[in-house]
């Protein structure tokens, strides 16, 4: 029996000043669905931790999944005042790349994403040396898709070191 504990089961509350939003996350919700959002956790409470990551050199929390909860929070001043600025978060203890990876994974469990930040996203994963294989693996993205995101970049930065068929050689 493994020793492992899910992240849910540490639930704390931090002050929302100390948690910060990633610069790469690629989900967007329309503003009817942020209203929604800041209803239900009005009337429901938060239900979900927001997933961070540690950053312990500066003392902050960064934001994996939960950027529109976290944004709630920051806007809602009933919200803020009822939570005394209090931010329930759960902590993941990752490199940036799975990180990336975890945000993804959660996004498009749910829903949808802008192709614009995630070319952004695939690039900077394989910028960090993150293989195809990898990048599919871990954000859920099959091979076809992969290649269609890079196509549609256009970025030629993409496709270094990749192998290609020899069908067209004479």
């Amino acid at each position: 029996m493994s020793d492992y504990v899910s992240p849910v089961y540490r639930v704390k509350s931090v002050p929302v000043d100390k948690v910060r939003a990633n610069d790469y996350n690629p989900n967007k919700v329309a503003p009817p669905e942020m209203k929604l959002l800041e209803l239900s956790i009005w009337e429901d409470g938060f239900t979900q931790p927001v997933v961070c990551y540690h950053d312990r050199e500066n003392d902050e929390y960064i934001v994996v999944d939960g950027f529109h909860r976290y944004t709630i929070m920051k806007t809602s001043q009933r919200i803020f005042k009822r939570e005394k600025g209090m931010l329930p978060i759960v902590v993941i203890d990752k490199e940036l790349g799975e990180r990336m990876a975890s945000t993804i994974r959660h996004n498009r469990a749910r829903g949808s994403h802008s192709v614009d930040l995630m070319s952004n996203i695939v690039t900077e994963l394989l910028e960090m040396g993150k293989s195809d294989a990898w990048i599919c693996r871990n954000i859920g993205m099959s091979a076809d898709e992969l290649l269609r995101l890079k196509q549609i970049t256009g970025l030629a930065s993409l496709f270094k070191d990749e192998d290609f068929s020899k069908s067209w050689e004479v």
